[in-house]
């Protein structure tokens, strides 16, 4: 169980890239923009690639209605998913060094994996969620009103993943380190899972 234990802590403690690299970024092309605008995503608010990205979108985003980009102190998610990361990263750690001094079952591993799983699905679920509101719920009084073909009014609703037209910009929205980071120390602990299993079976036998 030494190297699935050791492999569980390693897993475990690459969440806390959260804290240093953003989880997700969203990028905006245009005529009038042609190195881009756009912002990254961290686990405790937004951060503009560049100085002024943030009061560029903002800018953009009063002339079609849309409200401005929210601030740390406008969304619970920014005060709680930093503690739910470092818990998660905390247990995890927890359970890895408890492996390495003490025999406990591998489950204990998958079931961090589970519960982290279910966790990052609610996370996608709400940032999806904000993002629908964010790109429907206009401004009635808004300089600029754009429909489509029956009317209704344009969704500027950016995507959750990959990229979309929106009137001539081009929105791109793809995962940055920090997720990358938290996706690799998953894939660390179910191999950590894995191994402890292969080892009790070997040992029952």
């Amino acid at each position: 169980m030494k190297s699935a234990s050791i492999l569980m802590i390693i897993g475990s403690a690459l969440l806390l890239g959260l804290f240093l690299f953003p989880l997700w970024s969203i990028e905006l092309e245009a005529p009038q923009y042609p190195n881009g605008i756009g912002m990254n995503i961290h686990l405790d608010g937004l951060q503009g690639k560049e100085k002024h990205d943030i009061q560029n979108i903002d800018g953009l985003n009063h002339y079609i209605g849309m409200s401005k980009l929210p601030k740390p102190e406008d969304m619970w998610e920014f005060s709680v998913f930093p503690k739910v990361i470092g818990g998660m990263a905390v247990l995890g750690i927890i359970i890895g060094l408890l492996g390495l001094f003490k025999s406990i079952s591998p489950k204990w591993f998958l079931g961090w994996l589970v519960l982290m799983c279910i966790l990052g699905i609610l996370g996608m679920y709400d940032f999806n969620a904000w993002m629908v509101d964010y790109g429907t719920n206009l401004d009635p009084k808004a300089i600029m009103k754009m429909t489509d073909a029956d009317g209704n009014p344009l969704s500027y609703k950016p995507p959750l993943f990959g990229t979309r037209h929106i009137l001539n910009f081009v929105a791109k929205s793809y995962p940055h380190i920090g997720a990358y980071m938290m996706g690799f120390g998953m894939f660390l602990t179910f191999i950590a899972y894995w191994i402890g299993n292969k080892k009790m079976k070997i040992l029952k036998a």
